[in-house]
């Protein structure tokens, strides 16, 4: 068993895989494909495994049109269209399953649910690294995606988590992306105009 990715792997999750602009015919994504990713992104670590992100799979007509007046324009058409639309979000309270996620310190529940700000940092900070497993997960099992921030937080909040437990970070789009409506790749920064080593 080899211990790093092939270069056919790292294209596949970086070097050539693209943010998808729409969608191809017949590009449905099944229960199953929407549990695979699920099943490879939970093993992504976050801090003391608290694992706040909460998945809103939207697939069904009825729950794309509750999402419809929260869409900026620029997004409203390709989000409409997309096969599923999974909406990333985080449990301010997530603190509350770490006697279950991280046992080995029981104590840890502690650690966070003194603050609402320090809990709500943690469950941001971690519940978008979650988000970002699952584009490299939906690109794993051969799907495309197209996250996105360009939606109104508060109306999507209100609408599909009106308890304040749970907030909307951002959404993706995903199915097989139509390869046509690419936008030419645009350019990246350089290891020396973003890095340094000390």
């Amino acid at each position: 068993m080899t211990n790093k990715l092939n270069d056919e792997g790292l294209d596949l999750l970086f070097r050539q895989a693209r943010t998808a602009n729409g969608w191809a015919a017949g590009g449905e994504v099944s229960d199953a494909q929407l549990r695979a990713m699920y099943d490879i992104l939970k093993y992504g670590p976050t801090s003391a495994n608290c694992s706040p992100a909460r998945i809103l799979f939207l697939r069904t007509a009825a729950g794309k049109e509750r999402l419809r007046p929260h869409l900026s324009e620029g997004n409203l058409a390709k989000t409409m269209a997309a096969p599923v639309v999974a909406l990333i979000a985080y449990d301010v309270e997530f603190y509350e399953h770490l006697p279950k996620l991280f046992p080995h310190d029981l104590t840890a529940k502690t650690w966070f649910n003194w603050s609402a700000a320090h809990a709500e940092t943690t469950a941001f900070r971690n519940g978008t690294l979650q988000g970002a497993y699952l584009i490299m997960a939906a690109r794993a099992i051969g799907l495309d995606v197209g996250a996105m921030s360009g939606f109104d937080n508060a109306g999507v909040d209100k609408e599909f988590f009106p308890d304040g437990k749970v907030k909307s970070n951002f959404l993706c789009n995903i199915g097989r992306g139509d390869h046509s409506l690419l936008f030419p790749r645009h350019p990246k920064f350089s290891f020396d105009e973003v890095c340094k080593i000390l």
